[in-house]
């Protein structure tokens, strides 16, 4: 990273752990299908803007305790998170000079097939649940994903 850039590791752990917070934290039964995946997103971020801190080995702890926290099978979230956060560290260098809402799209594109590994894993697994608990978090991390982008880009290189 250059040295404008100012958010280092501990900035990092911090709004990885204030995704989980916004992940686990309850909402009310009608919005709880819409709610993004922030850690996903994080994940994301993270391995744009500095892929050499953050890797895959980091996506596979952070699903772990996602695993955990949320009770599903040990090992779903992890396995998709890593997928993602590889294909992310491979085309950074490509996806940093997107534009905005290429970038946007390409981050649908991403958090499509995160949702679909994990209709798949519950498929084989036996577990069911209506379709707008695997869609809905698209459409409302495609909505964010600029918001998101912005105010981490902000917080990164303040001084």
């Amino acid at each position: 990273m250059s040295s404008r850039s100012s958010i280092g590791t501990f900035g990092m752990l911090m709004s990885v752990l204030a995704a989980l917070a916004l992940t686990i934290m309850p909402l009310p039964a009608a919005i709880e299908s819409f709610r993004p995946d922030w850690i996903m997103m994080m994940l994301i971020y993270w391995a744009i803007v500095a892929p050499q801190k953050y890797s895959v080995g980091t996506a596979w702890l952070v699903g772990i305790v996602m695993d955990v926290a949320q009770g599903t099978m040990l090992g779903q979230h992890a396995l998709t998170m890593c997928l993602i956060v590889f294909v992310t560290i491979r085309f950074h260098l490509q996806m940093r000079v997107f534009p905005l809402t290429q970038l946007t799209l390409t981050v649908m594109a991403m958090l499509c097939v995160y949702q679909f590994l994990l209709f798949w894993i519950n498929g084989v697994a036996g577990v069911t649940a209506p379709a707008i608990v695997y869609w809905g978090p698209v459409i409302t991390g495609t909505l964010i994903w600029p918001v998101l982008s912005m105010f981490m880009n902000g917080l990164r290189f303040r001084r």
